[in-house]
């Protein structure tokens, strides 16, 4: 599933457990592709937010009842949550696909979701001049030996190869949403049916694309089919019946296994070299994979903006702060170390998160030192005003279950926090501070783990 849980926000995008969505509770779709919609189905039961055209397509197909539909105009801020602006931006994938634009008290967020580079973007005036301290890139295609031709040059190598078969029916293998545009744009230049399946042609009118599709078998010369259609045996029994050639549009590798099976580097993501442009243009403060792969952040990093600042969303309570900082200089402790990996274990599995070795550099009294990483020693964010630090004092020792919540430094394999560090109050004092503000908060387990044993005294 290609969902996140934005962390320091209420946000999650493309993510449908709620169960998992800690405390989430602004719900984004980015678009229509079945990776994206996991667990999101009739049952649904929350405002959703999306594009016009993927409300539509998401009543139709996935029966999401309207009354939880929330369309959004394209190219128009919007204020969600009270809390929250969102403005929605073309993401160039496919039909309805977005990037949303998060804007808050956590900062400034790009999600670009899937998405194809174009220098369109760079005059887009909600991002034109933007400081975006962070972006979910979609790194589909990130790696520097998969070159890409523009969808434009792969489509003229769709028409070539269908102008050296002028005796063949083509059948071109496409997922259920996506490609239209290329499959529109052979059927002008060929002035040829494209021939669908019903329930096809009946998304092709809610999509409301040129009237170049039809059922009708033996109409056109062009085919689109299901991309796992294409395959050795039905390749077999097509050309049985009438020479045949098939194309699959696509920019991932794949194994062809009939000589009549032709790939198009067609790709509705961007290419590696589009996705250097964009960083290039956009010197967001950090970037996040929205699909893990460790190889990715090397690549942009001579792109980031040098102002780098510690992550909104990631500060320390006030009462904690008052309350440690009393107990330092009272008794003249050492910082007190809070939270091994607790920003990995307290938001859900699966979830895709922000690294906090994206900040780098100094900001408003925090010290970015090294940022954690599993199964290793780490830091990440140092008050020197409050005297207290987030970072790993010792490796754990492994257990059959994830740990959570906070250590004190050198006692890894203790009682989470040692009474002597906080005073009495601070359980009364954190019953005045909102849950929902608990649950944003990275260590809210330590806060827990103090609750449970208090109860217990």
């Amino acid at each position: 599933m290609n969902g996140t849980v934005i962390p320091g926000t209420p946000i999650a995008v493309d993510f449908w457990s709620v169960r998992r969505a800690g405390g989430a509770r602004l719900f984004f779709l980015s678009h229509m592709h079945s990776d994206h919609t996991v667990g999101l189905s009739s049952t649904w039961s929350r405002p959703l937010y999306c594009s016009p055209l993927t409300a539509r397509l998401l009543h139709h197909r996935l029966k999401v009842p309207t009354h939880w539909i929330r369309p959004l105009e394209v190219g128009q801020s919007h204020v969600v949550g009270e809390e929250v602006t969102v403005t929605l931006l073309d993401a160039n994938h496919c039909p309805g696909s977005v990037m949303f634009l998060f804007e808050g008290s956590f900062g400034t967020i790009l999600y670009t979701g899937d998405f194809r580079y174009s220098r369109a973007m760079q005059s887009e005036p909600a991002l034109s001049g933007r400081r975006i301290d962070r972006l979910y890139l979609d790194n589909t295609n990130c790696r520097p030996q998969r070159a890409l031709p523009s969808r434009s040059r792969a489509a003229h190598q769709a028409a070539q190869l269908i102008r050296q078969h002028p005796q063949h029916r083509v059948v071109i293998g496409v997922y259920s949403l996506g490609k239209e545009e290329l499959l529109v744009d052979l059927a002008l230049e060929f002035s040829t049916w494209v021939v669908v399946s019903p329930s096809r042609l009946e998304q092709m009118r809610l999509l409301e694309l040129p009237e170049v599709f039809t059922t009708e078998e033996g109409a056109g010369r062009i085919h689109a089919v299901d991309v796992a259609e294409i395959r050795w045996d039905t390749l077999v029994s097509w050309n049985v019946l009438h020479p045949t050639i098939a194309i699959l549009p696509t920019g991932r590798p794949v194994k062809v296994t009939h000589p009549q099976i032709h790939l198009i580097p067609y790709s509705d993501h961007s290419s590696f070299s589009e996705l250097c442009e964009f960083v290039k243009w956009l010197r967001p403060c950090s970037v996040i994979p929205i699909v893990k792969d460790s190889t990715c952040h090397a690549s942009f990093q001579k792109y980031l903006n040098p102002d780098h600042q510690a992550p909104p969303g990631l500060g320390i309570p006030k009462p904690l702060q008052v309350s440690v900082q009393r107990q330092s200089k009272t008794k003249k402790q050492k910082p007190v170390c809070l939270v091994k990996r607790a920003a990995q274990h307290s938001v859900p599995k699966g979830v895709v998160y922000e690294p906090l070795e994206e900040h780098t550099e100094q900001a408003d009294g925090l010290r970015a030192v090294t940022a954690p990483q599993q199964n290793s020693h780490e830091s990440a964010f140092c008050s020197l005003e409050d005297g207290i630090c987030f970072y790993d004092c010792e490796e754990e020792e492994p257990s059959g279950e994830q740990p959570g919540g906070a250590i004190a430094a050198g006692t890894a394999g203790q009682s989470l926090v040692s009474a002597e560090d906080f005073p009495s109050e601070l359980p009364k004092q954190y019953l005045l501070t909102p849950l929902n503000a608990l649950k944003q908060i990275s260590f809210h387990k330590a806060v827990e783990d103090l609750f449970s044993r208090w109860e217990v005294s």
